[in-house]
């Protein structure tokens, strides 16, 4: 059994700050909480391997997606490190895994009562609904895993964000590692508390993997995103296939959900270049 590993940070235990996961500024925090974040990757990998997982590959998902601590996870691990990937959390996910596991996930932005919440890029992304409905990052990578037929198996993050997945695929198994308090407070179990958390849940995650189905949209696939920005809406709207739907907002609509990812994927990075100079 193949296992596919997607690993943000914000919601690794104890993080309830953007100073603790500012990876290209490389604060102080930030060199702890990446070990944290490291050690709560290793206890999901422990866990599916000690429940037969006989493969895993990991895709390093936060920020400018370097933040790992190799030489602290298996030696025989792969990883795939760096950002401006095609499918960027998600690189790397086929048809030939039997589950993923998004470990240190955070809720979409706009939830209440979630720690660091935001979905991608929230200097551009306002908020996004594929056929109607609202996504974060987990359910918009599900979707993904879920086009090429592999189901969520686990999920790891705050209070917010397991209800949040848990709601759209009850079959996951949520490890919660901390209450939200707000958006910049916790409620933390300690790194070693959490990781053994993990390594429970991932261990039961696949032994329960029969009973997990893929998330899918149905086609057509209507994606929909207000931007933080209006300018930034003027940038996106050029992309072929893209519909202007108001000051802030666009459209974009295909059969294929490979190809919406990609469209999303082409939009926020469009977006974000609103604030080069003209």
């Amino acid at each position: 059994m193949k296992i596919y590993v997607s690993c943000d940070m914000e919601g690794t235990a104890g993080v309830c700050s953007w100073e603790q996961v500012d990876a290209r500024n490389y604060t102080p925090e930030y060199s702890v909480y990446r070990r944290y974040m490291t050690g709560e990757v290793r206890a999901a990998i422990e866990g599916a391997r000690a429940a037969g997982a006989s493969e895993v590959l990991v895709n390093d998902s936060h920020g400018p997606m370097r933040n790992l601590v190799f030489d602290q996870l298996p030696d025989d691990l792969r990883v795939i490190f760096g950002n401006r990937k095609p499918f960027s959390m998600v690189q790397g996910l086929d048809r030939t895994f039997a589950g993923v596991f998004f470990t240190g996930y955070h809720a979409a932005i706009g939830t209440a009562d979630a720690t660091l919440c935001h979905t991608y890029t929230p200097s551009v992304v306002y908020g996004v609904r594929v056929n109607g409905v609202r996504c974060g990052e987990a359910t918009l990578n599900a979707a993904l895993a879920g086009y090429h037929g592999v189901p969520v198996l686990l999920v790891t993050g705050d209070s917010a964000t397991i209800a949040e997945v848990r709601e759209q695929m009850p079959w996951v198994t949520g490890v919660v590692v901390k209450e939200s308090i707000g958006n910049y407070a916790a409620d933390s179990l300690s790194p070693q508390a959490a990781q053994e958390a993990i390594r429970a849940g991932a261990a039961g995650a696949v032994r329960n993997a029969a009973a997990a189905r893929p998330f899918v949209f149905e086609a057509p696939i209507a994606l929909e995103i207000d931007l933080a920005r209006v300018e930034q809406a003027d940038h996106i709207e050029v992309i072929p296939s893209f519909e202007r739907t108001g000051s802030r907002s666009v459209r974009f609509v295909h059969d294929d959900y490979r190809t919406v990812f990609k469209a999303f994927v082409a939009a926020f990075r469009m977006g974000a270049l609103a604030d080069e100079p003209a």
